[in-house]
């Protein structure tokens, strides 16, 4: 018999511990920014200077950072679990972190594509996009982001993936955003679900709640790791 399958999802909350500023916080990024200004389509189309600036500074942002304690625990329940990692963060603490597969449901932060063809993904060298980059295939581009009102290309292989789930942890995120939010009612009848989280997130679609650890990621991933550790011994 295989070893159980943990599917974690994780929202900005967890990378917040790493100081990478949030979007939704009253003191969030958007605080400072609106979304039809830098994370549209429209906005890259009308200001591409602002909007690759602004990608630009949030990079800086995370090749400054480094993985925190709710990223490292993830990481080494591996040791214990299948742990597949859905996150609607663009950054890349948790491979940093040493999680083995990740899938990102928002982009990559650290990677660019092409403004034609949404599958001609390739890497980038530090923190500046200029704003002349090509693409392998000639076109403009463009930050590898799921901009707002874009559709979520890898929704459908991470819902998939929350139906396969044995247990299920869900970290730092609102359960507002969609559809993202929507892959906790994936996750099969009578699975246990634990959520760390210090608020409140909308838990209406959460059919199997097993427990609410209301801290940060920081704190209480590494708690609920160490005891799914302990009953899995």
């Amino acid at each position: 018999m295989g070893r159980k399958k943990l599917v974690v999802f994780t929202g900005a909350g967890v990378s917040a511990d790493s100081g990478i500023a949030t979007f939704r916080d009253a003191d969030g990024l958007w605080a400072n920014y609106r979304i039809e200004d830098v994370c549209t389509p429209e906005a890259l189309v009308r200001n591409r200077e602002r909007v690759i600036g602004f990608y630009n500074m949030r990079r800086r942002e995370l090749l400054a950072a480094a993985p925190n304690a709710g990223h490292r625990a993830l990481a080494e329940l591996e040791d214990v679990f299948d742990v597949r990692v859905i996150t609607q963060n663009i950054d890349d603490l948790h491979e940093r972190a040493g999680s083995s597969d990740v899938l990102h449901l928002h982009g990559e932060l650290r990677k660019l594509r092409s403004s034609v063809d949404e599958r001609l993904v390739f890497p980038i060298e530090g923190w500046e996009q200029r704003l002349d980059d090509r693409a392998p295939d000639g076109s403009p581009a463009r930050p590898f982001v799921v901009f707002f009102g874009e559709s979520v290309p890898n929704f459908e292989r991470a819902a998939e993936t929350a139906a396969q789930a044995d247990l299920m942890i869900v970290a730092g995120t609102s359960l507002a955003v969609y559809p993202a939010a929507s892959l906790v009612r994936y996750v099969p009848e009578g699975t246990p679900v634990y959520l760390v989280d210090p608020g409140e997130p909308d838990t209406r679609g959460v059919r199997g709640l097993k427990e609410h650890i209301r801290l940060r990621g920081a704190e209480g991933l590494p708690l609920l790791a160490s005891r799914l550790r302990r009953e899995m011994a």
